[in-house]
């Protein structure tokens, strides 16, 4: 794919630390009663929302887009910053997400379905309808300071994928959202977290500067990131244990490069 010097934004370089930074992972921010709701644990309040990033704050932790966590971290400025990123695309993150990240001074990436615009979430089968952003919907996003990344097409499991439909869902996401928002994005993350060598290969090739995971294991680097699941029921003292546990795992695998 050419590279395109107007609109392609600063690469991001790769912290020269060896820990992986803390990068919480979201999907949709939502009023919910039920726990038949939500039979997947992707959804959080705008209230359970709200008292995590406070919480944040009360332990001199603020949420940022990973982009611009890994251009401080690069840069020897990354203290006291954490990763927050929204999955999928929905468009609660427009009405409900966005208005509480300003409140509270943080930015995240929602990564986007270009190949399914204003539709739902028909990957998930067992879980409520949820609709997706539109062209317009992540424009505003866009335009509102927060980071778009790439989720893919149309929500794939890539390691299943063959050749052409990942290079597809990879390059092709990628320039569609260059279409949408004038830029390149700079991220990626992988549909359901599924990753192996030949996906975080061809994600590098297609340009992105880094990608998002859950747990990639041995894979984990700049092209497979690892998060932490935040859900509805985890308060202050859960996150405590998240924080700690990542932590933990990041100094054996320090310790075992």
């Amino acid at each position: 794919m050419p590279a395109d010097t107007d609109t392609a934004p600063a690469a991001v370089v790769p912290a020269r630390r060896t820990a992986s930074p803390w990068v919480l992972m979201y999907h949709s921010v939502a009023e919910f009663t039920d726990p038949a709701e939500d039979p997947y644990g992707i959804t959080v309040t705008p209230l359970a929302l709200e008292a995590q990033l406070l919480w944040l704050r009360s332990r001199g932790l603020r949420g940022v887009s990973v982009g611009e966590l890994l251009r401080a971290r690069a840069a020897g400025a990354g203290t006291g910053l954490v990763g927050l990123t929204f999955d999928d695309g929905y468009t609660d993150f427009l009405t409900h997400a966005l208005p509480l990240l300003r409140r509270h001074g943080c930015t995240a990436t929602l990564f986007v379905l270009p190949g399914r615009l204003g539709v739902d979430n028909v990957w998930d089968p067992l879980g409520p309808r949820k609709s997706l952003l539109t062209a317009e919907g992540i424009r505003e996003v866009a335009a509102a300071g927060q980071e778009i990344g790439s989720h893919g097409l149309l929500h794939q499991d890539l390691t299943a994928a063959p050749d052409d439909v990942l290079l597809q869902e990879l390059r092709g996401s990628r320039d569609l959202l260059r279409e949408l928002t004038g830029a390149l994005p700079e991220g990626f993350c992988y549909p359901y977290g599924h990753l192996d060598a030949r996906v975080v290969d061809a994600t590098r090739a297609a340009g992105y500067d880094y990608a998002c995971a859950i747990d990639p294991g041995r894979l984990t680097g700049p092209h497979a990131l690892p998060r932490t699941h935040v859900s509805q029921a985890d308060g202050g003292t859960r996150l405590r244990v998240k924080h700690l546990r990542h932590r933990v795992r990041e100094l054996r695998r320090a310790v075992h490069r």
